[in-house]
């Protein structure tokens, strides 16, 4: 296929009322959500569509003063130059023609993210085929994909049983919150979500806020300890209870503790991935829109596979149209275990309101009882709306900030 335009689109999406999300040692404040819709265009006149999700930390690497704006601006222009006119027969072109530019490592990783996600979907039109048919190669009876519910941010140990146990009565069995500190709190948070939700309810630690608290920052004794503590509540698993690419500490806790270790989406690409991967770890958290799109994560789901003790569960913390392209990604998986469903809203329920997640699509999705249904229609299956353009203007500024007291 050949590329004639490329259209890239930064929306934001305020929250609304503001959020001041305290955490040990200060507090978060939640202004926006920011994404990319990228819109690409064939000679032939067949429309791809592909989400982004670049921080702001990364583009800072190639800009001043970087925005998502501004990552969208290289996308339509420096990055589309180069593909516009080109003959593309596979994504590995995308992959060659992104990399000659000679981008730094995580912002080339999410530039080509953005055009092999596009590309799969131009391809499955072209040829009548969902995604997750030509990933996997053969012909796949997509069963409903079990989602886990991921919310919890930053509250206090009853808020997040309380969370927990609504949630479940929606269908969820698999319940994922982020721990705000102290350690103390930490094991009374998860003590109380297991005996609100008994033993039919899956839960996981989001623990990034360790490793992010400023001068209070738990050291790897701390975060040992909580392991040992924790581990009396059978956790499905902690993800990223260490910084990223402190993989002699990942070593330790996997040599330290029973309890399951998940991490990945913070690598900045496919190979980070792969060194994670030798760590000990048990779940890879790979995701489409960040660590060089299907092929990308492609490649590491088949690695997970071969070597048998590691399983790929994608990162999935956007909009619907990022939750459809990492579902054709597991339901190809030969072992298609779990989706996470990020759960946006005012409720009890809901992290922050997020209308843009679902505003995106026009397609309404097939989800109950905490399980996705994925559309068997060509390419990524769905209709995007391209109103979301013009409801949801560039808002200049950081989605978050943390602030230490």
């Amino acid at each position: 296929m050949r590329v004639s335009e490329v259209s890239v689109y930064s929306l934001s999406c305020p929250i609304e009322p503001k959020q001041v999300r305290p955490f040990y040692g200060g507090f978060r404040r939640l202004h926006k959500r920011d994404f990319i819709l990228a819109v690409v265009e064939t000679a032939d006149g067949a429309v791809g569509y592909a989400p982004s999700g670049a921080s702001s930390s990364v583009m800072r690497e190639y800009f001043e003063d970087a925005s998502h704006d501004s990552f969208a601006d290289l996308l339509e222009t420096r990055i589309a130059d180069a593909i516009i006119g080109e003959e593309i027969d596979a994504p590995g072109d995308i992959t060659t023609t992104i990399q000659n530019l000679d981008l730094p490592t995580k912002l080339e990783s999410e530039a080509i993210s953005v055009f092999d996600v596009a590309y799969h979907d131009l391809w499955g039109k072209r040829v009548g085929e969902p995604v997750y048919e030509l990933l996997a190669d053969r012909d796949v009876q997509p069963e409903p994909l079990d989602m886990y519910a991921s919310a919890g941010m930053y509250m206090d140990p009853e808020g997040y049983a309380e969370q927990a146990s609504v949630i479940a009565v929606r269908g969820f069995d698999a319940y994922k919150y982020r721990p705000a500190g102290p350690p103390e709190e930490d094991i009374e948070t998860v003590r109380r979500i297991r005996e609100r939700v008994g033993d039919e309810m899956e839960i996981m630690i989001d623990a990034h806020t360790w490793w992010k608290l400023g001068e209070r920052s738990y050291d790897f004794q701390q975060v040992e300890r909580l392991f040992n503590e924790i581990e009396a509540y059978d956790p499905y698993w902690i993800e990223e209870p260490v910084q990223p690419a402190d993989y002699d500490a990942y070593e330790r806790l996997a040599a330290a503790t029973d309890v399951p270790l998940a991490g990945g989406e913070s690598e900045e690409s496919p190979s980070g991935l792969k060194r994670l991967s030798e760590t000990g770890v048990d779940y890879l958290q790979g995701d489409v829109r960040h660590h060089c799109g299907f092929t990308g994560c492609w490649e590491l789901i088949e690695a997970c596979a071969d070597d048998g003790s590691i399983t790929f569960v994608p990162h999935n913390f956007g909009t619907h149209l990022g939750l459809v392209a990492n579902a054709h990604l597991i339901t190809a998986s030969p072992e298609s275990p779990l989706l996470e469903y990020p759960l946006f809203g005012s409720d009890v329920a809901g992290m922050y309101p997020f209308p843009l997640a679902e505003d995106v699509l026009l397609t309404d999705l097939d989800i109950a009882d905490g399980q996705l249904r994925l559309p068997d229609r060509p390419g990524l299956g769905v209709e995007v709306d391209e109103s979301v353009i013009e409801d949801y203007p560039h808002v200049d500024g950081p989605w978050t900030e943390f602030v230490y007291e």
